[in-house]
């Protein structure tokens, strides 16, 4: 039976200011190991996050793989510091954790957890009708986008086989260019690997 592989990669570490910034010099070290990593892998397609971040950090595996990046809205992280003129970090981080531990809450700005979630799986979906069953699609986007989606489509038992306490532990989970494996059948998807960083060691 064949399959689609799905890789969602976190963007590489990025500057510590607020806006659409960019990845630093350890993030673009990230990137190029990442890079190296999918060098091995048939790619698809490549799309990215429409945040700088992303973008930089889907360049790197670009210029190795030769596979051009897409662009896509639907990678968005949920809400990005700056999205909400002079809010400051504290107030961000307070909007960030409420929107996680009540997903359906609708922040000020961007979109609640669950949407978040509901706009991945629909891109998946979309993914799926596009490209033929045995493809390696390769998506540079969010740690928050990542576990939104997993939160909503995947039952708490089986997260919390990959983490404990999956759902309390959810923001600090996926580090920066991690890579999380989905594997899709035709029918349902399986997480065959979550929030791998063995490549960047």
């Amino acid at each position: 039976m064949m399959t689609m592989q799905f890789f969602l990669v976190r963007h590489a570490v990025k500057e510590k200011a607020v806006g659409n910034v960019d990845i630093t010099i350890e993030g673009i070290s990230q990137a190029q190991k990442t890079a190296q990593y999918f060098d091995h892998v048939p790619i698809t397609a490549l799309i990215s996050s429409p945040l700088q971040r992303a973008i930089s950090t889907a360049s790197y595996i670009s210029q190795v793989t030769g596979v051009a990046v897409q662009v896509d809205q639907r990678l968005r992280e949920r809400v990005n510091w700056g999205d909400l003129p002079e809010q400051t970090f504290q107030e961000f981080v307070e909007m960030w954790d409420r929107c996680t531990m009540e997903p359906h809450y609708i922040p000020p700005i961007g979109d609640s957890a669950h949407e978040a979630g509901e706009r991945l799986f629909l891109l998946l979906m979309a993914l799926i009708d596009q490209y033929p069953k045995s493809s390696n699609i390769v998506m540079i986007t969010h740690g928050g986008l990542i576990t939104d989606y997993l939160t909503n489509f995947f039952p708490e038992s089986i997260l919390n086989k990959l983490r404990s306490d999956f759902i309390l532990q959810q923001s600090q989970l996926v580090s920066e260019c991690s890579i999380t494996k989905l594997s899709y059948d035709g029918n349902t998807f399986s997480i065959d690997q979550f929030a791998s960083t063995k490549h960047l060691q």
